[in-house]
């Protein structure tokens, strides 16, 4: 009988998006109060799926509505919240989701299209927008190393789901060190340009980078 209800429910769930589930998948980790929600979406969900973080009042709500989670008033101190927990059918849903092929990676980054359109401003201003993208890239890896450490002294949240974050620690470096990489390369580039850009011969050095591209010189990755 209770199968056939989890069954029936899961059935009707409405149309959810990939920010229901990312929170549900939380809530199938442990119950959380709205607070320590926003804080573990913030550590894990904001470098991947940061939609999530943004959404954080709306989202559980929605889980609730459908029976996919349940929600019960709580206080920590003076402090009001509520506390959101999966139910079984909230399970089901998330296990039938997780089975089916995610999209690819979408990527968006102001910077980037400053350095798009950097021909209708001034060479300073895209070297400022690389030099930023280097100091951002810095700083994440250097969050990542932290993470890592704090992982490795068994300090970290969810010890038992370490060759997953394992996963995604080790996409989210080299994603990073990718980008640092191309950022200095860049900064390079730009820095050996003529002061006024409409001075560059952008034919000549479009085809200079993509001949360096099809011959990559030899060495190690740069380190961030």
């Amino acid at each position: 009988m209770e199968d056939t209800l989890i069954e029936s429910i899961v059935k009707h769930v409405p149309p959810l998006t990939t920010t229901s589930y990312a929170v549900l998948a939380l809530l199938a980790l442990r119950p959380w109060t709205t607070y320590q929600l926003a804080h573990q979406m913030e550590r894990s969900l904001g470098w991947i799926w940061p939609r999530a973080v943004s959404r954080l009042y709306e989202e559980p709500k929605k889980l609730v509505a459908a029976g996919l989670a349940t929600s019960r008033p709580a206080a920590t101190g003076r402090r009001r919240s509520t506390v959101y927990r999966i139910t079984p059918p909230g399970r089901q849903a998330l296990a039938a989701w997780l089975a089916e092929p995610g999209t690819g990676l979408v990527l968006e980054c102001e910077a980037l299209v400053k350095i798009a359109y950097a021909d209708q401003g001034t060479r300073e201003g895209l070297l400022a927008n690389l030099t930023a993208l280097i100091d951002d890239t810095t700083a994440k890896l250097r969050f990542g190393e932290m993470i890592a450490h704090q992982y490795l002294d068994g300090l970290g949240p969810f010890q038992e789901r370490l060759a997953y974050n394992g996963l995604m620690w080790r996409f989210l470096w080299d994603h990073h060190q990718a980008v640092l990489r191309w950022a200095r390369w860049a900064h390079a580039e730009v820095e050996a340009w003529p002061a006024d850009l409409s001075q560059l011969d952008a034919t000549t050095e479009f085809a200079r980078i993509v001949a360096a591209v099809s011959n990559p010189p030899a060495g190690p990755m740069l380190a961030p």
